[in-house]
């Protein structure tokens, strides 16, 4: 990336960031069945959930995230305070995100290498970081009964670390085609 006028003296990584709720009243995903019978489904009707704090960045792959167990400013703050540990020393990080409550409360601590840039309200679609929430849910995170709390921590992780351990899916999911000209 290039340096920007605003901070002359840093690389500009652009990151995109989501949260997403995964818990026991689980998502049904796609499954191959023959034609004119039911599949076998499991269904929980227990609430139990957590949230996945997400970011990617769609250039090189890298990500970052952790299992929260609410989505609020507190939570956010943490989020990225310890996502700015991880940037190096000569990185500014446009961290695009869409305009959740939290996202610009007031008590929200954003780090000084983190520069804040909002969607546009209602639209998802711009956000690559939903595209890894449906691939998580069809390929790690339905069809199971997670037993409590702790369960679904744990397999949200496991799930995640499967996940970020392939940069090049993490790329080809989040590389959208109008990218490259945000980045010139």
């Amino acid at each position: 990336m290039e340096t920007t006028t605003l901070h002359p003296t840093r690389r500009v990584q652009i990151w995109f960031q989501d949260e997403g709720r995964f818990g026991q009243k689980g998502r049904v995903a796609h499954r191959w069945w023959p034609r004119g019978e039911r599949p076998l489904g499991l269904c929980d009707r227990r609430f139990s959930s957590t949230y996945i704090y997400a970011a990617v960045c769609p250039e090189t792959g890298d990500s970052f995230a952790l299992v929260m167990p609410k989505v609020n400013a507190r939570s956010m703050s943490k989020f990225l305070e310890e996502f700015s540990k991880t940037l190096g020393p000569d990185v500014q990080a446009l961290f695009i995100m869409d305009q959740a409550g939290w996202h610009g409360a007031r008590e929200l601590s954003i780090p000084k290498n983190i520069t804040p840039v909002p969607l546009p309200p209602y639209s998802p679609e711009l956000n690559p970081v939903e595209r890894v929430w449906l691939y998580l849910r069809e390929r790690f995170l339905s069809h199971r009964l997670l037993k409590d709390y702790d369960a679904i921590v744990e397999a949200c992780c496991k799930a995640w670390n499967a996940l970020a351990a392939d940069p090049e899916r993490l790329r080809s999911l989040t590389s959208y085609p109008w990218l490259p000209c945000v980045n010139n």
